[in-house]
């Protein structure tokens, strides 16, 4: 099967398990993001297994204060309904990295940073913070949200690319190029959330900060 068709209909599938559990309500969303932590942790330490304990707690860190941070973006908003908060914080995530992803297919050129991620370019995160601005944008309009967003959209963005890049510098630091293959067309469960990382805890910031 075509690589672009595996990885567009696997991402789908993701997409879906997220949107489920995140609606069906706070246990198994939580359920959902503590196996998403350990396994990110696993992976982790798959990668950095040699250098040394700094890294193991590093590694802890990295995949359970995103897990907290979603957990509790969930458990401050009504159960059984669609939580507006954290499916802003998904749609930011999603657009920048399908945006920065088929915009950097289509007219990238400039490279962003090819010691690091050789297939990323400047267009590409261009496209990616333009698009994630829109949609963010869009679902604060029509969910009320805090009018805050509207600027931590694009900003968020920007540090989804850069947990996207920090992935990818451990990954190459590592000597692989990617953190698994348990994802069909998307390598590791670090590999898909990798952006997600800043951005959960950007956003639970921001909502206890009352800016959400």
């Amino acid at each position: 099967m075509n690589e672009l068709l595996v990885r567009i209909i696997s991402g789908l599938i993701m997409i879906g398990v997220a949107l489920g559990a995140a609606y069906e309500g706070r246990d198994f969303f939580a359920l959902l993001v503590a196996a998403a932590s350990v396994a990110m942790f696993w992976e982790w330490r798959q990668l950095t297994k040699t250098w040394g304990s700094k890294w193991a707690i590093g590694g802890f860190a990295y995949a359970a204060i995103p897990a907290i941070a979603l957990i509790w973006i969930r458990l401050v908003e009504p159960d059984n309904q669609w939580p507006k908060l954290l499916l802003w914080a998904f749609i930011v995530t999603w657009a920048t990295d399908i945006g920065a992803y088929f915009v950097g297919k289509a007219i990238g050129r400039n490279k962003l940073a090819p010691s690091i991620s050789p297939g990323k370019t400047i267009e590409g995160l261009v496209g990616g913070v333009v698009i994630a601005a829109l949609l963010g944008g869009a679902w604060v309009w029509d969910q009320h949200l805090g009018r805050a967003l509207l600027v931590a959209a694009p900003l968020f963005a920007l540090a989804a690319q850069a947990g996207d890049l920090f992935e990818s510098w451990i990954k190459r630091t590592a000597g692989v190029k990617d953190s698994g293959h348990i994802l069909p067309g998307h390598g590791g469960v670090l590999d898909r959330l990798d952006g997600l990382v800043p951005v959960a805890v950007l956003t639970a910031i921001a909502q206890l900060m009352g800016l959400a």
